[in-house]
């Protein structure tokens, strides 16, 4: 039998029938936005990345390290250097002691350690608590690894967590529970009666959490980030997320981490060792080189605050209404003065019309709620902004 007969009869034989383990999935409206604002040439403030580069001394770091011959694998939990600067700065800014060896896993993206975190603990018949409005990777994974999400709404306009309804929500087959602070989409970070409560509320449980702390270093108006390696009670239990990405704009580079107790770590480093094995070298050591010499993140939240405040100020004539924005790049615009049309329909209209693209936030609701508002970016340099804050005006 020839190749090519054989060939057309494997393509004759009859496909298995496939079911799709995430049928409601579609394309992520990120880059539904994001292919919008390409196709009319609009002002892209929907995806969440800076359009400003990276700082030219963490770039040559990467290059000397690059040159230097550090261009194979790394170690599966991450290059040792890296790991020792992150448990350096978790003693300074949170005033605990990780272990690097055990307690911190670096992977590729803060999304790959969400997980790695969920994959690693929700069995089937497990029940996970997720905020809404919610990142949409998080439900997904819970999907994916047999449990089930449980969706507690944040309440809306100030997007606060209600503890008792946490509470009623939380039973004999709850395993997680899922926290982002400072908040995506929202804006909106947590405080310290957060923590009182949530301590409070895991106290005598076996209830696990998984904090998804990207953010961590964009915290405006003096507010604390309340990471929950701060309290030991709570770091017992704890998978940490945090990204390199947000804190030096590089989110391309695609470096997070997870710190969590040893007995935790070990559990994500198996799914991790499955999922990418290890991440990019000379980027990882790069960044521990560019930590060692720059250790203080204060200056990040300065810098975006002031481009939050830059943008407040230039939409202050507009028929949007400014919701408060606590901390990350990101501000919600209440729309209802100007369009009754659902969040999705507006954004659109609002991408071909008016060239600026936003997020629709009825998209991280799962039964798809609609506040009127939408999401902007203002990561983004000074004069895109004033360009962008000039066509909402015209609206």
């Amino acid at each position: 039998m020839s190749r090519e007969s054989t060939g057309t009869q494997a393509r004759d034989e009859p496909l298995p029938p496939l079911t799709s383990k995430l049928p409601d999935v579609a394309v992520t409206i990120f880059s539904v936005m994001t292919r919008l604002a390409q196709e009319h040439g609009a002002i892209n403030l929907s995806q969440g990345f800076p359009d400003f580069p990276v700082d030219s001394e963490l770039i040559d770091l990467v290059a000397a390290r690059m040159r230097a011959g550090h261009n194979q694998y790394a170690p599966m939990e991450g290059a040792i250097p890296l790991r020792e600067a992150l448990a350096a700065k978790v003693e300074r800014l949170y005033g605990a002691r990780v272990n690097p060896e055990t307690e911190i896993t670096v992977t590729a993206g803060a999304t790959e350690a969400v997980f790695a975190a969920i994959a690693a603990v929700v069995r089937p018949g497990d029940d996970a608590i997720v905020f809404e409005p919610a990142y949409d990777a998080y439900a997904p994974a819970i999907r994916l690894n047999g449990g089930r999400p449980v969706f507690v709404p944040l309440g809306f306009p100030g997007y606060r967590v209600d503890w008792e309804a946490v509470s009623r929500a939380i039973t004999p087959r709850t395993r997680l529970l899922i926290l982002n602070s400072p908040h995506n989409p929202t804006g909106t970070v947590l405080a310290g009666a957060d923590m009182e409560a949530l301590a409070a509320l895991v106290a005598g449980t076996p209830l696990l959490i998984l904090s998804d702390e990207v953010y961590e270093h964009i915290v405006f108006d003096g507010r604390r980030h309340e990471s929950l390696l701060r309290r030991p009670e709570l770091a017992a239990r704890s998978f940490v997320v945090g990204s390199f990405g947000k804190t030096y704009h590089a989110t391309g580079w695609k470096i997070g981490y997870c710190v969590a107790p040893a007995r935790l770590s070990a559990e994500v480093r198996k799914i991790h060792q499955y999922l990418t094995f290890a991440v990019n070298t000379p980027v990882q050591l790069a960044l521990a080189d560019f930590m060692a010499r720059h250790p203080d993140p204060t200056p990040l939240a300065d810098f975006y605050q002031a481009k939050r405040d830059l943008f407040r100020r230039l939409l202050a004539g507009s028929r949007f209404r400014l919701l408060d924005c606590a901390g990350t790049y990101f501000q919600m615009l209440d729309y209802r003065e100007i369009s009754a049309e659902p969040d999705l329909a507006f954004a659109r209209r609002l991408t071909r019309e008016y060239g600026v693209a936003a997020i629709p936030p009825a998209v991280f609701y799962h039964r798809g709620d609609d506040h009127r508002v939408l999401r902007f970016c203002f990561a983004k340099g000074d004069d895109t902004l004033a360009q962008a804050a000039e066509r909402l005006c015209r609206i």
